[in-house]
């Protein structure tokens, strides 16, 4: 997970700004964080499910977690365009290895919101809705 810290400068800057790249198992982070993303990543994670706990245990009561995931319908024949092409074959090769690597649920790149939404709602969240999507990324809001 990757935080971001600082303060709002002048003219909608961030000053003072750090990232800062820990494990779900660093308990220093602490659990006042106003937004916590995850970027093209959860689907390919071991333990989905434990990221997202420990993300929600890492926010403040009236914080958000953005999560952005590759474009993916919930059918498989609503996925055979050239985008959802493209992703099977990169999930085959990254994203699902990368999950059996460490015992995952193997997710990949064409998760899809239901599955999404599922894991996040077993992680303590209890708000979840599809913020947004361009052609090729759903972004998800989760609150807790």
């Amino acid at each position: 997970m990757l935080t971001l810290e600082g303060e709002t400068g002048g003219e909608g800057r961030i000053s003072n700004a750090v990232f800062v790249s820990v494990s779900a198992n660093d308990e220093s982070i602490g659990n006042d964080y106003d937004l916590i993303t995850f970027f093209d990543c959860l689907h390919d994670m071991g333990n989905p499910l434990g990221a997202m706990k420990f993300a929600r245990q890492s926010l403040k009561a009236d914080g958000t977690c953005m999560i952005v995931e590759p474009m993916a319908n919930e059918k498989l024949e609503e996925n055979l365009n050239l985008v959802g092409r493209a992703f099977y074959a990169a999930s085959t090769l990254v994203c699902v290895p990368n999950s059996l690597a460490e015992n995952g649920p193997a997710l990949g790149a064409q998760a899809g919101e239901k599955k999404i939404s599922e894991i996040v709602k077993a992680s303590g969240f209890t708000k979840f809705r599809r913020a947004t999507q361009t052609p090729f990324n759903l972004i998800y809001e989760a609150k807790p």
